[in-house]
């Protein structure tokens, strides 16, 4: 059985930084892109970053242009967890942050950037 298990949310300050995760069980951690999806009040989901499988993209990582160089996506192999650090600078990065891989998703954890 597939499962995600995400967590790490909570309140930062515009400025802060913050380390979501993603604990992954059920299957081969290395064969399936695995992405981190948000959505902000009132928007639709916004795709934010991602690794590909191992056997597709080389387990390149890949970044959305409203994150590229603020955001880093990292994983654990040991672990088969992902994270997402999260360097914050405005509040439009209040969202439900999630993990994704193939059709199944982990929980949302509420990330609120606000002084």
């Amino acid at each position: 059985e597939v499962q995600l298990v995400g967590s790490g949310g909570g309140l930062v300050q515009p400025g802060g930084s913050l380390r979501l995760s993603c604990a992954t069980s059920g299957f081969t951690f290395e064969n399936y892109d695995i992405n981190w999806v948000r959505q902000a009040p009132g928007k639709g989901p916004e795709w934010v970053a991602a690794f590909a499988a191992i056997n597709r993209g080389g387990g390149g990582t890949y970044y959305a242009d409203s994150v590229k160089g603020r955001f880093t996506i990292s994983r654990d192999h040991a672990r088969n967890t992902v994270y997402l650090q999260m360097n914050t600078r405005k509040p439009e990065n209040t969202a439900v942050y999630s993990c994704n891989v193939y059709k199944y998703w982990g929980q949302g954890t509420q990330v609120t950037v606000s002084a």
